[in-house]
This record gives C-alpha cells, sequence and structure tokens, in this order.
C-alpha cells in the first residue's frame, strides 16, 4: 500500500514503463494532483485544504515507509503531488495552472540552490 501511495496511484510509474526512466514524473504526478484539486474547487476551498492534508498525511507516511527499503526513487511523487495540492489552493483553473508551473519551477531547480534549501531547512521558513 506504502508503493501505490508513494507513486500516487501509479502516476510515478508511467514515465518509467514507457520510456524507461524516471526523469519528469514528478511533473506527472502533479499534473493528477492539479486535476484532483480542481475537481475539488467546486465543492469549495475547505474541499481542497482537506484533499491537500489528507495528501500530505499520506505523503509523510508511504515515504517514510519506502524511501528506507527504496530510497528516493524517481517514481515517488506524492511529495509533488502534496505541493500542487497545497500551492492550488483555492486557485481557479488559470491561477492554479500558474500555480502548478510556480510550483513545478521551483521544486524541480531546488537542487541548484542548495544554500538556500539548507537555510530553510535550518531556520525554517520566513
Amino acid at each position: 500500500m506504502a508503493r501505490l501511495i508513494a507513486s500516487w496511484f501509479g502516476t510515478g510509474l508511467i514515465l518509467g514503463r514507457f520510456r524507461g526512466a524516471d526523469g519528469g514524473s514528478g511533473t506527472v504526478g502533479s499534473v493528477f494532483a492539479l486535476a484532483l484539486s480542481l475537481l475539488l474547487r467546486p465543492i469549495g476551498v475547505w474541499a481542497q485544504a482537506i484533499g491537500a492534508l489528507v495528501v500530505l498525511a499520506l505523503a509523510i507516511w508511504s515515504v517514510n515507509r519506502v524511501v528506507a527499503d527504496e530510497g528516493d526513487a524517481g517514481w515517488i511523487v506524492v511529495d509533488e503531488a502534496a505541493g500542487t495540492m497545497v500551492a492550488t489552493i483555492g486557485l481557479a483553473l488559470v491561477p492554479a495552472l500558474i500555480g502548478f508551473a510556480v510550483f513545478r519551477i521551483a521544486d524541480i531547480f531546488k537542487r541548484w540552490f542548495p544554500g538556500v534549501a539548507m537555510a530553510v531547512s535550518r531556520h525554517g521558513a520566513a
């Protein structure tokens, strides 16, 4: 069950299956999370917030179990799904697409700015 959730219900495995490489799987998982967030929007912002909290809790639970055995595999995309859900809370379609793009750009390029990531993790977000 942890592997299923960590792969965001298989979406993190799609590119590996078709291309033989996991690169870009975070974006695929995020697209499915964006769709879920937009489906929850008509119910209300609170539904999106609860959805984001549920995905975040699932991410913490599943990744803690899977990473111990698999390491930080490229198909583990539930963290990207959680981030997308948070980034799009309360947003209509066009702003949600912009929030999605900003989140993905920040997530993809974070590895080139290790000082920023270490400062935030050491001192917390401002």
